[in-house]
């Protein structure tokens, strides 16, 4: 740098860019991408109501009656589920499986048409069960024939189920649906167990070429705030990402461990790990991914559809783990949830892990904090001296900045001391914010005695005005360089937009940034106190 001014502009620069980044990226989500993605949510609920409103189902009586899994009857007409873009008529299913974890429901063309989770903590809005998957949208273990004529044909003809209700709750079981067509009969053989995976056999005679797909993610919860999409894992161990919206022309993959359509919590899974296998990818009206694999005339795998649940997934297979992808800091995110669910198994508290965590985090970073907060501690002694230098030698800049580098040399100040330990932090904190948001672990976990979920929102928003107040009295306390009154305007009003931003996040999120700054308050006061010691005995 040639002079003060460049090194306190580009200090600034610096971390007005850091901020208003992150202010920008949450502000698109909640002011344009979440209001998008409610509206199309509502309008595809509209068009799905008016498609039974105007075609009802021909084999439903007349008074649209029905019956729910367990047999009870149902008044359709009544009934909030049938208006949802969720419900599937009861005469498209001819199979229902009930495991210990979900109920999965098998359509007449032997597809997953729907799975209900069955534990407690999972329920929507409506406090109902939740249902992983839209009514219209590409359903797992849907078959196409390579044979275009065999393919329509087996649109038409239903498959035929050797068990209409499996109860696989307690032991495992069998299911074969069996569908016959003119050229090929096609077999499908399931064993279920009662933690809801399954192993499936799929058998074409005649030697006739298919393809099978694990279908669209399931539409509980797709945010900007996570990843949603396509994921696979290839023989080399490298994860593939594709993002929905982001795939516009078909693509193969060859190699393939494990594929799975996901979005924030939950997902299905296809995998194989002794046999690889080869995909094909097509994108949708949408550009998102659809996977469908190349199942010759024989194939077999396993599959899985449900919460990305970390101990789950390892259960079945360590490797599945990597179905949860935390993004761009998927390296320090991995290990920072293991922390978490090491902390969590000896606390037995979700809240007060993340408290936990947040503190190790945070003595961790403490030599890069204390380095940044000494370096703007001495920057703020040494304003007085480098304004009578650039006073003085407003004229000459080599001189000032000369005379600028003696006076940071003479007293050990760096003028981009303070901003660097911030940017290398951001990386960690990304990291806490991709595994609190991911992590479904926390799920119907509460802490304290009003928050009773803490990947939902403060109900009272304590937690988001307590954030606020927090990062005001950081701010406060926090050496301030900056001579320009529209930055520092900016810096005042900051608590205000953040406190507005995490109205709406997770309590476990806004649980970590609160302790975060309860303890960067403790360790700006121990340095602040420390200088006005070394203040007072100059004087």
């Amino acid at each position: 740098m040639n002079n003060m001014n460049q090194n306190n502009g580009m200090q600034k620069r610096m971390l007005i860019m850091t901020l208003v980044v992150f202010v920008f990226f949450i502000a698109y989500e909640f002011l344009v991408l979440k209001p998008q993605q409610e509206a199309k949510a509502a309008l595809v609920k509209q068009e799905q109501v008016q498609k039974q409103n105007a075609a009802p189902d021909v084999n439903a009586s007349t008074q649209m009656v029905s019956t729910d899994v367990n047999g009870n009857p149902i008044d359709m007409s009544k009934s909030l589920d049938a208006l949802s873009a969720k419900a599937i008529a009861s005469s498209q299913i001819v199979s229902v499986i009930k495991t210990a974890k979900n109920i999965i429901e098998i359509d007449t063309l032997g597809r997953i048409a729907q799975v209900t989770l069955l534990e407690e903590k999972y329920k929507d809005e409506n406090a109902s069960q939740i249902k992983l998957f839209e009514a219209n949208q590409l359903r797992p273990l849907e078959v196409r024939f390579a044979d275009i004529n065999l393919n329509t044909e087996a649109f038409k003809v239903p498959a035929v189920a050797s068990l209409s209700n499996v109860d696989a709750t307690t032991s495992t079981q069998e299911l074969v649906l069996t569908q016959t067509l003119s050229g090929t009969v096609l077999t499908k053989k399931f064993t279920i167990y009662p933690d809801g995976h399954y192993d499936l056999s799929v058998n074409a005679t005649n030697d006739k070429q298919f393809f099978i797909t694990n279908g669209f993610r399931p539409n509980v919860l797709a945010d900007m705030y996570a990843v949603h999409g396509f994921i696979s894992k290839l023989n080399d161990n490298t994860l593939k990402t594709i993002e929905d919206g982001d795939l516009d022309k078909n693509e193969n993959i060859t190699g393939v461990k494990f594929i799975s359509n996901f979005d924030r919590y939950y997902a299905t899974v296809i995998y194989n790990f002794e046999k690889s296998l080869s995909i094909s990818l097509m994108p949708d009206s949408e550009s998102n991914p659809q996977a469908f694999i190349h199942g010759g005339s024989n194939i077999t795998f396993s599959g899985f559809v449900g919460p990305k649940n970390h101990r789950d997934l390892d259960a079945l297979n360590p490797e599945l783990i990597d179905v949860i992808d935390y993004g761009w800091f998927t390296f320090i995110a991995k290990p920072m949830f293991l922390l978490l669910q090491f902390i969590q198994g000896y606390v037995g508290n979700w809240g007060w892990t993340i408290v936990i965590l947040t503190i190790l985090i945070k003595l961790v970073l403490f030599p890069l904090s204390f380095k940044g907060m000494v370096s703007m501690q001495k920057l703020k002694d040494l304003a007085p001296k480098m304004k009578e230098i650039q006073a003085k030698y407003k004229d000459d800049k080599q001189k000032q900045s000369m005379h600028m580098m003696e006076l940071y040399k003479k007293h050990g100040a760096n003028p981009m001391g303070g901003c660097l330990p911030l940017i290398l932090q951001i990386p960690v904190f990304f990291a806490i914010y991709r595994v609190l948001l991911n992590a479904i672990e926390l799920k119907g976990a509460p802490w304290m005695l009003w928050i009773h979920d803490l990947a939902e929102m403060d109900p009272y928003f304590v937690l988001p005005i307590l954030m606020g107040a927090t990062m005001y009295i950081q701010q406060k306390i926090t050496p301030n360089t900056m001579q320009d009154e529209m930055q520092k305007k900016i810096f005042q009003f900051l608590p205000v937009i953040f406190t507005f931003f995490f109205l709406w996040f997770p309590a476990g999120l806004t649980l970590y940034w609160f302790i975060n700054n309860l303890f960067t308050i403790g360790q700006q006061y121990y340095i602040n106190s420390v200088f006005e010691r070394k203040r007072a005995e100059k004087n």
